[in-house]
């Protein structure tokens, strides 16, 4: 190469510092460009630079309010060794940050240690004219032994519902005592389905536990009132010899296809309360029971009773009467929500929904009838219990499977 050459050589050929420079302004620039994409609130670009971006500060996020401690107070209730206490599933209704409920509770003494409880069993099988070999069943003794338990008076309950405690009624001679509470709508954590516990405080040194849960029900949405008797389980109460037999010597039984039919209308959130003319003696049965026929969980609405008094004698009267008021505060408390309404047709069913409809015609969606009666739609009951209920908004059906899949 001549010198003429090599210099125009030299010439194009780039110095080191030149051969930086593009490279540094390069990388300047990209840097400039990340910064700004940081900083921009706009979304986030689709391709990752392969240089990482520079940190920059982000404002911190919102945090929710922290749920208040539960402190306990050192109030217990004063419930002795010998005494148990029940605490009944229960409805909140929400009232602005605040729920409100009645709550209630039942103490008593189980006396199963009473010398006199086999003549008490043997009293109560009399009583209810069930055969004399019922006293040896041990599901009638086992369904008996709430029926003679010893009611506690002037028990006071203290429990605790999230982060607050609330001190109960004191219990009347019958043992029950019913509480209207208010609960901080901050203290509250509900499981999944809207449940909160009740715990009741017991006395120290005491390790039993007894207690509860309350559903927060939400101001919309629907609600299915159940019937209990032939309409979920088996109870043949227009025969009264086979339903004391199916109450006290047998083990309850479902009827078929209708714990699918909630369970569907379960997973679409509507909600449950069983209504029953059953006394609160055969709760821990018929809790049992919708559990294990895999009815979904729900409030319960059954009949004070004692074997002590009068009410024993209407132990297996018409439940209408009993019904019906239980209809009219589930409804009335709760305005912004649709109820459907599903009993039989073996008792008064069909009267305490007509009736439910005329004093809520835009609350009550629609009644189901199951037929135990072989009546046909067209007779004579139906027409005066359903008077001025539109057609289309009660079914009186066999099978279940009949049942839509869906509810309003």
């Amino acid at each position: 190469m001549n010198r003429r050459h090599a210099r125009s050589a030299r010439e194009r050929a780039p110095t080191r510092g030149q051969n930086l420079y593009p490279a540094l302004m390069h990388r300047l620039c990209w840097t400039a460009a990340l910064t700004l994409l940081a900083c921009d609130p706009g979304p986030a670009p689709v391709a990752k630079p392969t240089t990482a971006p520079a940190q920059v500060a982000t404002p911190a996020m919102p945090t929710a309010k922290p749920a208040p401690v539960y402190t306990p107070s050192g109030k217990t209730s004063n419930l002795k060794s010998d005494e148990d206490a029940r605490i009944f599933p229960v409805i909140a209704r929400r009232d602005g940050d605040r729920w409100k409920l009645r709550l209630h509770a039942w103490v008593y003494e189980p006396e199963e240690g009473s010398l006199g409880r086999g003549a008490a069993i043997e009293g109560l099988r009399a009583a209810l004219d069930l055969p004399e070999e019922a006293s040896e069943s041990d599901i009638f003794r086992a369904r008996a032994r709430a029926f003679l338990v010893d009611n506690e008076s002037n028990k006071t309950l203290v429990v605790r519902i999230g982060a607050a405690e609330h001190t109960l009624t004191t219990t009347g001679s019958n043992g029950h005592s019913e509480t209207d509470l208010e609960l901080d709508a901050a203290g509250l954590q509900p499981d999944a389905a809207g449940w909160v516990a009740i715990d009741v405080i017991a006395p120290t040194g005491d390790s039993r536990q007894f207690g509860g849960a309350a559903l927060l029900l939400t101001d919309t949405g629907t609600s299915v009132i159940s019937d209990v008797d032939d309409t979920i389980k088996i109870s043949e109460v227009r025969d009264k010899k086979k339903l004391l037999a199916r109450t006290f010597l047998r083990e309850f039984e479902a009827v078929p296809g209708m714990a699918a039919a909630y369970r569907r209308w379960a997973g679409a959130g509507r909600t449950f309360h069983y209504v029953s003319a059953s006394p609160w003696q055969l709760f821990d049965a018929l809790g049992e029971f919708v559990k294990t026929a895999d009815y979904p969980r729900g409030s319960m609405h059954l009949k004070q009773f004692r074997v002590k008094d009068s009410s024993f004698f209407s132990l297996f009267e018409d439940p209408q009467a009993y019904k019906r008021p239980i209809l009219q505060e589930l409804i009335s408390r709760a305005p912004g929500r649709r109820f459907v309404l599903i009993g039989d047709s073996g008792e008064m069913d069909p009267e305490a929904y007509g009736a439910a409809f005329r004093e809520f015609p835009t609350q009550v969606a629609a009644i189901y009838i199951r037929d135990v009666s072989g009546e046909p739609r067209e007779a004579p009951r139906y027409a005066t219990a359903f008077a001025d209920v539109p057609a289309d908004r009660w079914t009186i059906f066999t099978d279940p499977a009949v049942l839509p899949a869906t509810l309003p």
